[in-house]
């Protein structure tokens, strides 16, 4: 009898890893959600343990609000150049300029809530029966309510109580024509794991996380980078302040953290010592109590 040595995120690793190939072993077209924030990386990076030698065997999509910090799209290009895998684009834009989405107007206006519009109809372009998500069950309360396979109707909407029991590691991952489903293989991990992963593998990781320069303001409570997108309102003074992200999204709605962390060992210490979630600094989170289960259950990430 063999005696197995697992250390915490070895464990959570290897499920990841077996979530992953089960995807590949049940569904003829997955897609890999990529944002180039920490969590998708972090995805990314297993994807390859998981079919090493061979390259991915499905391709990278990131849904593009067009607001994005260039530091992300700089990362997300040289990443993907570096392993070699497929990249789709799909754009916000795009769904703009067809009249299947209407831009927000005013001072708090974002394109993030329109990224569901353009994934949808990406998914459906693609033809892509599943869509691989780097989203944890402890970022948000609505988020703690996924399974692993989560099942989406032809509308791609997500019914949290419509959802297939998952016993003993077995994933039913069938559906009808027109269904499709996202998959979670972060599921099981927090915060703090990935960024004690993303030490332990030597991820190299974009800027905005670590501490720098930048110019900011505050609002409701939030510190917003300065952007020629987020006109300020009355009042609202821009100043440089030495500060990091702890979540890297829209930057219409994508707070900053005041931090001298450095190093990814700085972060792991941060976070130790916040009493804050990581998406405490998103305003978009703020805009109702059930703001993303809303926009879940009308097929969101």
């Amino acid at each position: 009898m063999y005696s197995y040595n697992l250390t915490h995120l070895s464990e959570l690793e290897a499920e990841s890893i077996f979530i992953i190939r089960e995807v590949v072993a049940q569904f003829e077209k997955p897609v890999l959600l990529f944002s180039g924030g920490k969590d998708s990386i972090v995805m990314a990076h297993m994807a390859r343990k998981a079919f090493y030698p061979a390259k991915l065997p499905f391709p990278l999509m990131h849904i593009d609000t067009g607001h994005n910090f260039i530091e992300t799209l700089d990362y997300r290009d040289e990443f993907v150049e570096e392993i070699g895998a497929k990249l789709i684009v799909a754009l916000v834009q795009d769904s703009i300029d067809k009249g299947r989405a209407v831009e927000e107007k005013g001072a708090s206006a974002s394109r993030n809530v329109l990224q569901t519009v353009t994934l949808l109809d990406a998914i459906e372009e693609g033809k892509f029966d599943v869509a691989m998500g780097g989203a944890r069950r402890d970022e948000e309360k609505a988020r703690a309510k996924e399974r692993f396979f989560s099942h989406r109707d032809e509308f791609g909407q997500w019914d949290p109580k419509n959802q297939r029991p998952e016993l003993w590691n077995l994933f039913n991952g069938k559906k009808k024509i027109g269904e499709h489903f996202r998959v979670f293989p972060l599921s099981n991990w927090t915060e703090m794991d990935v960024w004690q992963y993303i030490l332990k593998e030597k991820i190299p990781m974009p800027s905005l996380y670590f501490s720098h320069d930048r110019e900011c303001f505050e609002r409701d409570g939030m510190l917003l980078a300065k952007t020629p997108v987020i006109p300020l309102k009355d009042g609202e003074k821009c100043e440089m302040m030495h500060v990091r992200f702890r979540t890297i999204g829209d930057l219409t709605c994508t707070g900053a953290s005041l931090s001298s962390a450095n190093s990814v060992e700085d972060i792991i210490e941060e976070v130790a010592a916040s009493r804050v979630t990581e998406r405490g600094g998103r305003a978009d989170d703020k805009r109702s109590e059930a703001a993303m289960e809303d926009r879940k259950k009308q097929g969101y990430f």
